[in-house]
């Protein structure tokens, strides 16, 4: 048999000693490791598939067990090189292995918008959203600021997974850059989650109204739009995203008479109330056709009204089913300080 030099020899698979000196003559100067594989798991593989030197031809006395040792080997190293290609390689170079990547999550807002402080505190807002959201296993979310002309946004909606818009004019916003539609509009079309909150739901102009309910489901947009401050008991429809809310008054600015998807009935509402004498949807989900999913609520006129569970709640949950993150049997904990309810005293 040939001789077995330094301890395992070929049968180490790859592993040494530490400081033992190591020059791989076939490997080229930079050439990439396999992703995503420990350094140990890369000795196993390389160690396992490495072609291994035929003995050499012995005499007709050689004993029959070292011929037997020797075929068992061969058939082990047979075993090995597969096991190595089925739980290692293959994982690696199709993207099976290690744990899934987390799904990105933008929250976009915006500075002033001329209404009076303590309303429409889209960044503050989305401060408060970002910290009920962040120990969601799963998700990595990142607040932006999206002042015009936002030259980074297509680039960032390009890679997320979802997005929030809490801004002014949101359905003007969308369509006024073509780069900016064009992204979104990708973003939907590979399924991600969309949703929009108060007046980034919203438009003076009937222009972008349709573009707007393509993409979100619902639009508060037009000369004709509707919107009063009332204090109503809100009611819940039962749904994944309103799971533990219970009914309770509030006292809250609210779009109604939406401009809906169609057909009728395609959108579902989720949270309702009383105006002039009807049940007016303020919140919503939708079922896109490219397989993606849609939210909204036109509530949060008032920065205080985060103080409520009921609101956190519905918002972060609304936003997890737009991305098909699971969304606990009791409801989603949204528990936070009086202190992050602070508004800043300058440049909201």
């Amino acid at each position: 048999m040939t001789e077995n030099k330094g301890g395992l020899g070929s049968w180490d698979f790859g592993l040494r000693a530490p400081n033992t000196t190591h020059t791989n003559p076939t490997r080229k100067r930079g050439a990439k490791r396999l992703p995503g594989i420990p350094r140990l798991r890369v000795g196993l593989v390389l160690g396992a598939l490495r072609e291994e030197p035929k003995p050499k031809e012995q005499g007709p006395g050689t004993h029959r067990l070292t011929r037997f040792l020797a075929r068992l080997r061969g058939e082990y190293l047979a075993w090995m090189r597969a096991f190595a290609l089925l739980f290692f390689v293959l994982p690696a170079h199709f993207g099976w292995a290690g744990e899934p990547e987390p799904k990105r999550l933008l929250l976009l807002g915006q500075g002033p918008d001329g209404h009076p402080p303590a309303t429409h505190e889209y960044m503050a807002g989305l401060r408060v959203l970002e910290k009920c959201l962040r120990p969601v296993p799963g998700l990595e979310v990142s607040i932006h600021r999206a002042d015009d002309p936002f030259s980074e946004g297509p680039e960032l909606l390009a890679k997320a997974d979802g997005v929030v818009l809490f801004l002014s004019e949101g359905a003007k916003w969308t369509q006024a850059d073509p780069r900016r539609r064009d992204a979104l509009a990708g973003l939907a079309a590979r399924g991600g989650g969309l949703a929009a909150l108060h007046w980034a739901m919203g438009t003076r102009e009937a222009e972008p109204i349709a573009g707007f309910v393509k993409l979100l489901g619902g639009c508060h947009g037009g000369p004709d739009r509707r919107f009063t401050v009332i204090e109503e008991r809100l009611e819940f429809a039962e749904h994944p995203a309103t799971v533990g809310l219970e009914p309770l008054v509030v006292h809250d600015e609210f779009y109604y008479q939406l401009k809906l998807a169609q057909p009728a009935g395609s959108v579902t509402p989720l949270a309702t109330l009383p105006i002039e004498g009807r049940q007016e949807t303020v919140a919503w989900a939708w079922q896109r056709e490219d397989g993606g999913r849609s939210f909204g609520f036109s509530g949060l006129h008032f920065h205080d009204n985060w103080r409520l569970t009921a609101y956190r709640r519905l918002v972060c949950q609304g936003v997890l089913w737009t991305l098909d993150l699971p969304i606990p049997e009791g409801g989603l904990a949204v528990e936070i300080d009086e202190s992050d309810l602070r508004l800043e005293p300058a440049g909201r």
